[in-house]
């Protein structure tokens, strides 16, 4: 069998072909067979790749041009950006990425511009083991692509391969022709959806009124501005069968209570229950609680005398003024879904397992650390 045709006997194949050379003729010339002369001849046939189609907000090859003469000429960066009618931002990221001013040039940086425009490109992921089995660990510990993203940054602070975005996180999963990271965890997001979709939010009813209410807006300062801990925020979730589930969140830490209510949630039962969960706090995390207008703070009195923490109550439909316990709610339905899961089913001791694996993931909010981490520090 004979080898494949060299550079050298394809460039002579070509000139044959461009002269129409006999094909009996081509085949005795280059020493091969009229199949394996033939598919050679339908190669050189084949039309060339069309150029990548550029977007107007790009640089063309002329304004590259025009970027090396000004710069040969001695020109600021601005100047030929306002001849160019282009941001000096653009054509100064142009000629940084490519060499600097002094070794800047036209068609190297524009051949390197249409080389990065091809796609698809290799996911990062998929070309770094080290960096994926790090990522994959921390998704089946149920950390969100964000939480991965900044904690690399803090974790390995001197080594660029050790850096995702989140979004790249997003798409690896999602988009599983990029070959990256395993389907099935997604499943471990908070949505545990499959597919990316915009999901809508439905704000509670708020029906009924309470009586003897503290408006939230005459909370002290110190509780807005989240500058001492001991200022709750709290909600009920809720399961199959109106089971429930009381949230507490605190709002300078973001550190997270859950309260058990396996006997129902009416204002008996859930004063008794906050109360006993806040009062084996110290008494400096004890200084004010949230609560939206829902009916199961009705003896929101009798809390406050057992517990010593008054009760402010945001405006009904309004679940904004209690934005960290709705985020927390939030990420809670990544363990326990709104449908066909009963609330009543889990002990005190699973509720605790959920609410220190909140406590121990890394918050954007609190400069990567986590709300136990925040929450030692401030009362240090």
């Amino acid at each position: 069998m004979k080898p494949r045709l060299s550079a050298v006997e394809k460039a002579r194949l070509a000139e044959l072909v461009a002269a129409r050379t006999p094909f009996w003729k081509i085949c005795e010339e280059i020493d091969r067979d009229r199949k394996t002369t033939w598919r050679n001849i339908g190669y050189l046939r084949r039309l060339p790749p069309p150029p990548p189609k550029r977007s107007p907000l790009r640089l063309s090859l002329a304004e590259r041009e025009e970027i090396s003469r000004g710069l040969a000429g001695g020109e600021s960066l601005r100047s030929i950006a306002r001849r160019l009618d282009r941001a000096p931002s653009t054509v100064s990221r142009e000629v940084a990425s490519h060499g600097g001013p002094r070794r800047y040039r036209a068609c190297v940086a524009d051949r390197r511009a249409v080389r990065a425009m091809r796609r698809p490109k290799p996911a990062k992921l998929a070309q770094c083991p080290r960096l994926r089995a790090v990522v994959e660990a921390k998704l089946e510990l149920r950390w969100s692509p964000q939480q991965i993203s900044g904690w690399l940054a803090l974790a390995f602070p001197d080594d660029p391969e050790m850096r995702v975005s989140h979004e790249t996180i997003y798409l690896s999963l999602y988009v599983q022709a990029r070959g990256a990271l395993r389907r099935e965890l997604a499943r471990n997001l908070r949505t545990g959806r499959m597919t990316r979709r915009p999901a809508g939010y439905l704000p509670t009813v708020g029906k009924g009124r309470l009586t003897h209410t503290v408006h939230i807006s005459e909370r002290p300062a110190e509780a807005d501005d989240r500058a001492v801990p001991g200022h709750w925020e709290g909600d009920l979730i809720f399961g199959k069968g109106m089971s429930a589930v009381a949230t507490l969140v605190e709002r300078s830490s973001r550190f997270l209570l859950l309260v058990g209510l396996p006997t129902g949630h009416t204002a008996d039962v859930v004063a008794a229950a906050l109360a006993d969960k806040m009062t084996a706090l110290p008494v400096d995390l004890r200084r004010s609680l949230t609560w939206d207008h829902g009916k199961e703070m009705a003896q929101h009195v009798d809390f406050t005398v057992a517990s010593g923490m008054p009760v402010y109550f945001c405006d009904p439909r309004s679940p904004w003024q209690r934005g960290t316990n709705e985020n927390t709610n939030g990420l809670l339905r990544q363990y326990f879904p709104k449908r066909g899961f009963d609330l009543r089913t889990l002990t005190q001791t699973q509720l605790n397992d959920v609410a220190d694996e909140l406590n121990g993931r890394p918050r954007q909010t609190l400069g990567w650390r986590s709300p136990s981490q925040a929450l030692d520090h401030a009362i240090r």
